[in-house]
Formats: structure tokens, sequence, C-alpha cells
């Protein structure tokens, strides 16, 4: 798989399921949930927020907080989702299926800000052509303090 950022819902579905395949696991509606939930939602989730989301959302759905991780863990692995390290805190995750961004990450509260900016872009590139690289991926993470916790 080269690109999942123009998959609508039906393709990364499919997708999924290959991989769960590839992987000898079985598709259940729990994963599908994780994954409709990832999809569906803008935010940087934890598992945690993730887990509790979920549980509030389907509240008749059998889930445990280890189906989210290992989830998590599968779709990280193939590109389906992407994460934010926060050190102690662990990890934020968000869809891979969105345009490329960066992130205002807030050392306070951890909120997390994206934003795209074509100048930045542009620079990356000539910066890797400097050195002698042809930019194939990168992630620019900006720390900070937020507006609300300065």
């Amino acid at each position: 798989m080269n690109s999942i950022v123009s998959l609508s819902y039906k393709e990364l579905l499919a997708e999924f399921k290959n991989i769960l395949k590839q992987n000898q696991l079985k598709f259940t509606s729990q994963r599908e949930i994780i994954l409709y939930t990832l999809y569906n939602n803008t935010q940087h989730f934890t598992s945690e927020d993730l887990y509790m989301l979920i549980k509030q959302e389907y509240p008749e759905l059998s889930i445990g907080i280890a189906t989210v991780y290992r989830t998590l863990s599968l779709l990280e692995e193939n590109n389906i989702v992407s994460s934010i390290s926060l050190g102690i805190q662990g990890k934020k995750y968000e869809i891979a299926n969105k345009p490329h961004h960066d992130h205002n990450i807030c050392e306070t509260c951890n909120k997390i800000v994206e934003f795209e900016n074509d100048e930045i872009e542009e620079l990356q590139h000539t910066i890797a052509k400097e050195n002698g690289f042809i930019l194939t991926n990168h992630l620019m993470q900006l720390y900070g303090i937020c507006k609300e916790c300065q």
C-alpha cells in the first residue's frame, strides 16, 4: 500500500480486513468500531481515551482495553494510524487517512493542534536537497505552552 490518504472508509475497512487476514486474526465488530471511531474523529486519542469514548458511544459493546491496545498497534504497524509520542504520558493516535500536517504540542496539558504551512514544507525539501537527500517523509512536532496553559 503506497498511501491511504485518499481512501474512503469502505476502502480503508477492506484494507484493514486484508491486514487482519494476513495476520491470521479475526475481523470483529470491536476492531471495526475502533477503526470507525478513529476515522470519524479529528482528535488525537490515547489508547485509554479511545477505549472510554467507545465504551460511552457503544455501551452494549463488549470490548476490553487490551483489544484497543492490540488493534492500535496493528493499525500503526500497517500505517493506518500514526502516533505522537508524549514521553511518559504515552502515545496519542490519529488516523493516517488525511493530508500531511504537522503538530504543535503543549508541554503542560498535551493539547495537540494540527497545522499546515507550505513555506515550511518547501524549506524542508530545500534543506534535504542541500544535504544530498531526497525527502520521502517527515514528522514535525513543535513543543511549547498553549494559550490556555500560559
